[in-house]
């Protein structure tokens, strides 16, 4: 297990782009309706288990919150989305600051998008998926709460979400160059530890580690 990740520190919330840090290095950003589970996800990764606040109240993130992993590598909390009691007003600047950001953010390697193994690929998830193609993001799935399915539904819902992915969109070519990359798809359980390593794996080409 690589443990550059257990050194995660917060680094800052941004709610205006005009505020990110320089725009130089390594940025891994993790997207996902505010009620599936991210923030759990994000600090059972780092193994920091108040690295990201979690709530009952879901879209409690507002904001991109920033992570340090060294001088040179980042991951990027993006605001919860779809389901938060908010104004649409307030919606619509989160989701133009999503957008704005995968596609003018050239330091962003990839992104990870949580979505619920019970509802996945949901309108907004589907959004996502098409902003993230068309800016050239390399994306990556993870479906979370596995422990809530027994093994064969679990499967059957990953290989939904594969043949999905796989027959509506093409391999990702990055925009800053490399190869292109298909979108994977993975299962994943806070509560029982399930799918950290494949998710290392992943962050570790990516933040090239």
């Amino acid at each position: 297990m690589n443990t550059l990740y257990n050194r995660a520190e917060f680094l800052d919330g941004i709610a205006r782009l005009n505020q990110l840090p320089d725009d130089v290095g390594y940025e891994v950003a993790f997207a996902g309706r505010s009620n599936v589970g991210k923030s759990s996800a994000l600090n059972t990764i780092t193994s920091r288990r108040a690295l990201a606040r979690t709530s009952k109240t879901p879209g409690r993130t507002q904001q991109i919150n920033l992570f340090t992993l060294d001088a040179e590598r980042r991951l990027a909390d993006l605001p919860g989305y779809g389901f938060a009691k908010v104004p649409n007003a307030v919606k619509k600047q989160w989701y133009t600051l999503l957008e704005t950001y995968l596609q003018t953010r050239v330091s962003l390697r990839g992104i990870i998008i949580f979505m619920d193994l019970r509802r996945p690929l949901m309108d907004f998830d589907v959004r996502m998926l098409d902003w993230c193609t068309e800016a050239g993001v390399p994306t990556y799935i993870v479906l979370t709460k596995s422990d809530k399915l027994k093994r064969g539904p679990a499967l059957a819902a990953v290989n939904t979400v594969e043949k999905y992915v796989g027959e509506k969109y093409a391999p990702i070519t990055p925009r800053h160059g490399g190869v292109a990359e298909g979108i994977k798809v993975q299962l994943f359980s806070s509560l029982k530890k399930q799918g950290v390593e494949a998710a290392h794996k992943q962050l570790d080409y990516w933040l090239s580690v």
